[in-house]
């Protein structure tokens, strides 16, 4: 009598790895974002309510705070983020080598299909607004000029940075990661020290990687909490605020001259091969999104006024 609910629950899991897995093959490539992957396939919310409740139980260890941490600990949706973050941590070190392979090899087709994927993200991310006013229009305008002109800004590459470094880029990255439209790994190029911290996963080198990843966890322990309560309270202001950062980030990703290796941008040349990457990376977004199916998408959206 209980094999269907283990075995839902069994798949559950696998859905939630693959989404994970999802969420860290977009987040190795500068330009993309596992947020915007996981707003496109309908957790996002779960995602971001997860962590503060994570963060909440973390703050109260830091404190030495025993009151309520047992409760705090049942809130925290267990199951769905050790899912999750399997997949992501399977992403990162298996697709790592070949991501800095592509960007290297390929710049103008891996840009032009990613590209394509974030096109077709924000066409999702815009249905998630009912109600477009003016003052949301104006918001998501403003930022995507301003992310636009910021990611234009760029820093040359750190050569053996140290502990302090890759701790203050696994705090500045982990943030991006989860905001759709803000990659991380672009803020870690923009921080000079992309190529040091995909060195240091090609590499293995456990002791740097900890260090960043102690960093990424105090990030999110800041930033988690005050983001679920922008959406629950200021939803579609933030939602527009997030399409213009998406819409910003494109900039990034276009594909002329070398993709993801300058922010200077030019005519296109021999477009054909990217434009076609391009469509079929929009498509795809569309595509996963019906597959994902209206009632997912319905989850993200306010059950009345914002």
């Amino acid at each position: 009598m209980r094999v269907a609910p283990l075995a839902s629950a069994a798949m559950a899991d696998l859905l939630n790895f693959v989404r994970g897995f999802l969420m860290g093959s977009a987040d190795v490539v500068p330009g993309v974002s596992g947020g915007t992957v996981a707003l496109v396939l309908g957790i996002y919310e779960r995602l971001i309510r997860a962590i503060r409740n994570g963060a909440n139980a973390l703050w109260s260890i830091v404190r030495g705070r025993r009151a309520g941490l047992s409760e705090q600990l049942r809130t925290i949706d267990w199951r769905f983020l050790s899912a999750l973050l399997a997949g992501i941590l399977v992403a990162v070190v298996t697709l790592a080598a070949l991501i800095e392979h592509l960007l290297e090899d390929e710049p103008q087709n891996t840009s032009a299909l990613f590209f394509g994927l974030v096109a077709g993200s924000i066409v999702i991310a815009w249905r998630l607004v009912d109600n477009w006013t003016a003052s949301y229009i104006g918001a998501a305008l403003v930022t995507a000029v301003a992310a636009f002109a910021l990611l234009g800004l760029r820093s040359d590459e750190i050569t053996d940075p140290g502990v302090v470094l890759f701790f203050g880029a696994g705090a500045i990255a982990i943030v991006a990661m989860i905001l759709p439209g803000l990659s991380g790994s672009f803020i870690l190029v923009t921080l000079g020290m992309y190529k040091a911290v995909l060195g240091s996963v090609n590499n293995r080198d456990l002791g740097m990687l900890l260090v960043f990843i102690f960093g990424a966890i105090i990030g999110l322990a800041i930033f988690s909490t005050l983001l679920d309560r922008l959406l629950l309270d200021y939803r579609a202001i933030t939602m527009a605020i997030l399409i213009g950062l998406m819409t910003g980030s494109l900039r990034v990703l276009w594909p002329w001259p070398d993709g993801t290796e300058t922010a200077t941008l030019s005519s296109p040349q021999s477009p054909t091969v990217p434009l076609l990457l391009a469509v079929a990376g929009f498509a795809a977004v569309v595509a996963l999104s019906r597959l994902v199916g209206r009632p997912a998408l319905e989850k993200l959206r306010p059950a009345s006024g914002d």
